[in-house]
């Protein structure tokens, strides 16, 4: 697609906004994920959140893990309601995780925004470096971007039928607080949950640093003599396996962790040492 032609196909200008009838005096809470409308994740999500105010989802209408922050903008996007009986409305989107952040934005919400948005429960965790790749965050950040409260949660499980009734508990409490609790704004929450029914408690903590490695099997072929196929797996290296702070030491302790997380990619940390290249 050319810029000309990329130009003409983003005409007319925005519109239809406010296609829902919600209320000032309720809460709203958008929620989406990137396993699908479908999975068993968000539907226990949705469940844990039932009471707490009118329910949005818009998620997309098929898996979109590790989309990270990718939107669409080289084709249209179909959105489909397909259920809405006055305390859950349920989406289906085309699209990316964030997609489905900015269009349900655009196409619902007019005066007012979700009170806050909520993504997950992702089959899989997204603690460490892993918030990077993923698009359970990814929309979650894209919230973060635009000033509304957000919280990913993600279970260490990647089950399609993983068991969820000691995460939504989680889930409720925490979606409670912040909404009781109004998030100071350009933060956003990312609460990863361990696999166990034996939950010990919550701990506020870092990232933790880590990378992956041995990233890809090898199925067939040689690229050398024409195509090669490859499937994703990897293996997850921690950097540092004796520190007692961050996010993977309390999961690996059976507690849940919330890490607080931002957009804003500036080490501020090193600003000085790179003066050197101003004039």
């Amino acid at each position: 697609m050319t810029e000309n032609s990329f130009r003409a196909f983003t005409y007319p200008e925005a519109d239809g906004y406010g296609q829902l009838d919600l209320r000032d005096d309720e809460k709203v809470i958008l929620v989406t994920n990137d396993d699908g409308y479908s999975a068993l994740g968000i539907n226990s999500l949705v469940e844990s959140l039932r009471g707490l105010g009118r329910i949005i989802v818009c998620a997309p209408d098929s898996p979109r893990s590790g989309f990270s922050s990718s939107f669409t903008c080289t084709r249209p996007v179909s959105l489909t309601r397909l259920s809405d009986n006055g305390e859950v409305a349920v989406y289906a989107c085309s699209g990316t995780p964030v997609d489905c952040v900015k269009l349900a934005l655009h196409r619902f919400f007019d005066t007012r925004k979700p009170d806050l948005i909520v993504s997950g429960i992702n089959h899989g965790g997204n603690d460490s470096i892993c918030v990077m790749y993923s698009g359970t965050m990814g929309a979650v950040l894209e919230a973060c971007a635009v000033g509304i409260p957000a919280v990913g949660f993600s279970l260490l499980n990647h089950s399609p039928k993983a068991d969820f009734s000691a995460s939504v508990v989680i889930t409720r409490h925490i979606a409670q607080q912040l909404l009781d609790n109004p998030m100071p704004k350009g933060v956003v929450l990312n609460v990863n949950i361990p696999d166990t029914e034996d939950i010990k408690g919550i701990r506020v903590c870092r990232q933790s640093a880590g990378v992956w490695i041995k990233e890809f099997h090898h199925l067939e072929g040689n690229e050398n003599d024409g195509t090669a196929e490859f499937q994703v797996t990897g293996e997850y290296r921690n950097t540092e396996p004796d520190a007692t702070d961050t996010d993977r030491y309390w999961l690996g302790h059976g507690y849940v962790s919330v890490v607080p997380s931002h957009v804003d990619y500036t080490s501020r940390q090193r600003l000085e040492d790179f003066k050197y290249l101003e004039e």
